[in-house]
């Protein structure tokens, strides 16, 4: 059975790669269909987005496919920058871009008040059944620079208290299982192996 990962990002699916590993799937990428397509991400939410991109995907490809959306709301900025996050600074904005206008923004924040969670939606679908949800939260707060050199994205910025260490500080086994995308892909897996027993029962 395959499952397609709707993603052309190369970070995002070595982690999902990794924590999807021991299902006995073959996992493909988007980097193997060259020909699909690009699926606007203009949702107003997580699960929008996800579901868009999930649904569109599969029935490109006509198999199962898993896609993810995440955001990052900063309770000192009202939630920003939210399902926005990976375009915060910009359409064509890199991941350095990003944290670099997050820190700008907490200039003068007091730790306490730097309260801030990775929200991750990821959305399942076939090409003739509807959509399932499920999602991950990670709590924590912004550090006022960046630290670490693993990860990617918001990573060398969002610190978990309880380990006194950013995301970028954490390996990848580390941070997967404890992050919002790792939270969200282990619920994805019981989706993921009832569809599977019931294609075997079929």
């Amino acid at each position: 059975m395959e499952l397609v990962l709707a993603t052309g990002n190369r970070d995002k699916q070595q982690e999902m790669k990794a924590l999807l590993q021991d299902l006995g799937l073959t996992i493909r990428t988007l980097d193997e269909f060259p020909a699909a397509p690009v699926v606007a991400e203009d949702g107003e939410t997580c699960q929008e987005n996800a579901g868009k991109k999930a649904r569109e995907i599969a029935q490109f490809t006509g198999a199962l496919t898993l896609a993810d959306d995440t955001g990052l709301e900063v309770d000192a900025l009202g939630g920003r920058p939210g399902v926005f996050a990976a375009r915060y600074a910009g359409a064509h904005a890199t991941y350095a871009d990003n944290c670099r206008k997050l820190l700008d923004e907490l200039t003068g924040i007091p730790a306490e008040q730097r309260g801030a969670r990775f929200l991750t939606v990821v959305a399942i679908a076939d090409p003739v059944s509807s959509v399932e949800f499920v999602e991950g939260v990670l709590r924590g707060r912004i550090a006022d620079h960046c630290s670490g050199v693993h990860g990617f994205g918001y990573d060398p910025v969002f610190l978990v208290p309880e380990l006194g260490k950013t995301l970028a500080e954490l390996t990848l086994d580390q941070k997967n299982r404890i992050s919002h995308r790792g939270q969200a892909l282990a619920k994805a897996k019981d989706v993921l192996k009832r569809k599977l027993w019931r294609d075997v029962g079929a």
